[in-house]
């Protein structure tokens, strides 16, 4: 794996990993995202329509909560989750925690961290962990690591314990991955942990990046967890302490507001489970992202964000859900009479076949077509942000497509 960066603006990344999988037929544009999925397939859509979609990340993501359960499984097919789950042509990431699923907290122990299938907790240690990673067969992998300190306000004792438990956890895992067969050629990521303390943070990134590690895996920087303000302070301290030629993986952050102010911190790689989070709320993605886009679109989505007012949302998605400035709730009564495609000017085959009203229909009568038909659109709609954001890198253009982008905040 090679990382070729050719455009830095302050601590903006914009460039390209080289070199991806066994026989180094893949790269992977940066800044992006990973595809995510469950068990390996992503929620809601066959492979079939999945590879309909434009702008796909070339590394899927899929996590050891929906694969621990699988072990045995996987170690007598002997192939890999790859083969298993019928993911061609692409690369996997295999990271510990699921960000959209609920955060369990309590469990970590000195030798141990735990995992939740259908099934319930899983507990492994570093050689179980190490033996799920040789059943997957994973390109890139996260060491083991005590990320339990993204819940709020924990003691600076029990994140130092923390940041000591997953440098542990990296030095085992480095010493097993080294003699394991089916793991050569993958990489491991170190991962950064440290929660809100400023000096841990720094002395975990700094110890990892003493390791041989492939990559760097920043934790605990959830949306739920810190402020945005926070986040960048602490970001920025990190990156100061690890090699310019590795690439740094962010968790847990998918807001495109977020994302933004995260690459002007020097993220490379974001995970991709926000368009999941969106389509499980029954809504839809609907900001712009364009440069130069159609004026009737621009028009109607500025229209969009003005109309709807926060407090119906919120009544209509309940006390459970958080809907962000970015999406519509097409629960809401006002668009059943509305025939207008989710977003004007998309490209997607959502937008070009069915209509806002034809979506609420779906979801009041609880359709399982109404999760395939959003998924397609926020999914292609979060990576053609994406894709937005490297050409606004290229061009010198990432202020305007700030503005662009945060127009439509409510």
């Amino acid at each position: 794996m090679r990382l070729e960066l050719y455009r830095v603006l302050q601590q903006c990344r914009r460039g390209v990993l080289l070199d991806l999988g066994l026989s180094g037929e893949h790269s992977l544009e940066l800044p992006g995202c990973l595809l995510y999925t469950r068990c390996g397939t992503v929620p809601h859509l066959t492979y079939h329509t999945l590879c309909t979609l434009k702008h796909l990340p070339a590394v899927t993501q899929i996590t050891l909560d929906s694969l621990a359960e699988h072990q045995e499984v996987l170690e007598e097919f002997q192939e890999g989750v790859r083969r298993f789950a019928g993911l061609k042509d692409t690369l996997i990431f295999c990271s510990l925690h699921d960000s959209a699923a609920p955060n369990h907290t309590g469990y970590t122990t000195n030798k141990t961290v735990s995992v939740w299938g259908s099934g319930g907790r899983i507990e492994l240690t570093v050689a179980q962990y190490m033996a799920l990673q040789k059943a997957i067969r994973p390109n890139w992998y996260q060491s083991m690591a005590d990320g339990e300190t993204r819940q709020l306000n924990p003691t600076r004792k029990r994140v130092c314990k923390a940041v000591d438990r997953t440098l542990s956890h990296l030095d085992e895992c480095l010493s097993l991955h080294l003699k394991t067969e089916e793991l050569r050629g993958a990489e491991i990521f170190g991962v950064v942990e440290g929660a809100d303390v400023l000096e841990e943070r720094v002395r975990s990134a700094r110890e990892t990046a003493k390791r041989p590690v492939g990559g760097f895996v920043l934790d605990g920087f959830h949306t739920e967890a810190m402020s945005q303000e926070l986040r960048s302070q602490l970001i920025m301290a990190v990156i100061k302490e690890l090699p310019e030629n590795k690439p740094r993986v962010l968790l847990g952050v998918g807001h495109p507001d977020e994302v933004l102010a995260c690459v002007e911190d020097g993220i490379d790689l974001f995970e991709g489970f926000f368009p999941f989070q969106v389509t499980e709320r029954g809504c839809a993605l609907s900001f712009s992202y364009t440069l130069d886009p159609n004026p009737e679109s621009t028009e109607r989505n500025g229209r969009e964000f003005e109309e709807i007012p926060e407090h119906r949302e919120s009544e209509t998605l309940g006390h459970q859900q958080k809907k962000t400035p970015f999406e519509i709730n097409l629960k809401d009564r006002r668009y059943q009479d509305d025939f207008c495609p989710l977003v004007v000017g998309c490209g997607c085959y959502c937008c070009k076949n069915h209509q806002r009203a034809y979506l609420h229909h779906l979801l009041m009568t609880n359709e399982l077509l109404a999760g395939v038909l959003l998924m397609v659109h926020n999914l292609e709609h979060y990576c053609g942000f994406f894709c937005s954001l490297r050409g606004a890198l290229e061009s010198g253009r990432l202020d305007a497509l700030k503005k662009k982008v945060l127009q439509g905040r409510v």
